[in-house]
Formats: structure tokens, C-alpha cells, sequence
């Protein structure tokens, strides 16, 4: 299966860009990033819950613009399809009811804004937004409403590994049933640091609302916390070795456990991460 392909225009004037193809959405700081550059060995709950295992994507275009202000802001918005069980699962999921319309389809807007704090001081701050049809019915939509933050301090004034970064997101969604209307939140937050050149710790909580009666998590009734570690060891610039503990605390069943090891590598030619 292919992840992401799409091309990308790099010479429109008044800083426009389009990008066309299958994507993940922009939405938040999460959901664009592919796995092998989480901090942590597996999914947001959050993010998994509310858009599904693969994060936000599909075919479609985006288009962004990056205004003249004296700080960075950069002002996204995208149209894609609303199907896929593990893309689109607040919308039409694995029930796809087709392309009837504009309004078919799922359209996210996003504000990306950074301010360089300091010399090894930097902020990023973002509010995203996103909405299209659920399968509950032809005419009933979902809104997903969202803002991050990523604080990070990296000594740039002298010769320095050190790292510490603080990242977090919250989310919160409204869905239209028949006869009804639900609403869930949730969040993530932690904290990472390289303290030497190739290990670095970090620690994450979590946290997401339960609703009751609702048809696509019928289980899901009740808080839901979970809290992780980890220490990660990079033997090479393209291989990272991770080691993570994590709590899952349910409320409506037993608590869980969870011990993963996890190796990574990579093989050819990559692009540049986001900041």
C-alpha cells in the first residue's frame, strides 16, 4: 500500500503552494508525520480514536499560503476523501456512501504559526479544523476542532547535543446522529529530551472523554487515561533502537500493561522532517 503520493507545485506566485495526490491532511502536528519520526513507539489515542489507525488522509488538493507578517504564519486548507475505515473513521469510514457532491467530501483548515523566542528558544503554534459527512446519514456531519503547541530549546550559542521539547494537542469533536448529537475531547502532552548525542528520554499522558450510546465506539463509555515512557538509542544516523513502558487505564475494563522494543531504519533517499 502507498502511504502518501502526491506532487507538490513550487513556483506559484504570492507564496501559494498546491499539492495534489493521496496525503495526510495538515491537520495539527500529529497527524501529518509518518511513525518513524514519533517520539514514541505507538499512536496518539486521540488521533487513532478520532480519524483511525492511519491518521487523516486521502486523495485530494490542499492548498497553503504563507502570508507577509514580520512572524510565520502559514494558512492551510485541503478537500479529501471522506472514506477509509483507518483514515476517515469520524466520517464516512468503511461506509462509503459516495461523491454526491461538494460537500462529500472532507475539508480541514489549519493555522500554522512560529515565533523564534529566542536564540535557543522556539514556538510553534497551531489551530486546525476539520469537517465533512459521517455515515450516520447523507445530510449528518462531523466537526473536528483542534490546537498544538511545540515548545523546544536547542542551544544554537555553543556546541551542544542537548534537546527538550515539549509537545502537545487537543481535540475536540461533534458528530450528528438521526436523532442526536454527541461530542468527545481528548488530549496528549510530553515531554522529550536528548540529553547526549544519541540517547534521549521522554515521558507522555493521555487522556480522552468516553461517550454513551454511541454507535461508532459503543464500548468506549468512560474516561480513558494512559501514560507511557521510553529511552531511545540511535547506533546510527539511520537507526533508532527504543525501549518504552506504557499504563493504559480504561474505565470501563481492567488496566492494561504494555512493554514494546522496537528497531527502526531507514533505507534510500528521504526528505526533510517538519520542524
Amino acid at each position: 500500500e502507498i502511504e502518501e503520493v502526491y506532487a507538490t507545485t513550487l513556483s506559484l506566485p504570492w507564496n501559494l503552494q498546491l499539492r495534489a495526490g493521496q496525503f495526510l491532511t495538515r491537520f495539527g502536528r500529529i497527524n501529518p508525520t509518518h511513525p518513524h519520526t514519533w517520539d514514541f513507539v505507538d499512536q496518539v489515542l486521540v488521533i487513532g480514536k478520532f480519524f483511525g489507525g492511519e491518521a487523516n488522509r486521502g486523495l485530494g488538493l490542499e492548498t497553503s499560503v504563507l502570508l507577509p507578517l514580520p512572524w510565520y504564519l502559514e494558512l492551510v486548507g485541503s478537500a479529501t476523501e471522506a472514506d477509509g475505515a483507518a483514515t476517515a473513521r469520524s466520517f464516512f469510514g468503511a461506509d462509503d456512501l459516495g461523491v454526491d457532491g461538494p460537500l462529500d467530501f472532507v475539508f480541514v483548515g489549519a493555522i500554522k504559526q512560529f515565533f523564534p523566542l529566542a536564540d535557543n528558544w522556539s514556538l510553534f503554534w497551531g489551530l486546525s479544523l476539520a469537517n465533512g459527512p459521517n455515515s450516520s446519514g447523507r445530510d449528518n456531519r462531523t466537526e473536528i476542532y483542534g490546537t498544538d503547541i511545540y515548545l523546544k530549546y536547542r542551544p544554537i550559542t555553543h556546541g551542544s547535543y542537548t534537546i527538550v521539547s515539549l509537545q502537545a494537542e487537543w481535540l475536540l469533536r461533534r458528530r450528528q446522529l438521526p436523532l442526536d448529537r454527541v461530542q468527545d475531547h481528548g488530549l496528549y502532552a510530553y515531554l522529550f529530551w536528548r540529553f547526549v548525542r544519541r540517547w534521549a528520554v521522554a515521558a507522555r499522558y493521555e487522556y480522552l472523554s468516553g461517550v454513551a450510546d454511541d454507535p461508532l465506539d459503543p464500548q468506549w463509555t468512560a474516561l480513558r487515561q494512559r501514560a507511557a515512557a521510553n529511552i531511545a538509542f540511535w547506533p546510527t544516523e539511520f537507526s533508532r533502537l527504543r525501549l518504552q513502558y506504557g499504563y493504559d487505564r480504561p474505565g470501563w475494563r481492567d488496566d492494561m500493561h504494555m512493554v514494546f522494543l522496537a528497531l527502526e531504519f531507514s533505507v534510500g533517499a528521504h526528505g526533510a522532517h517538519v520542524f
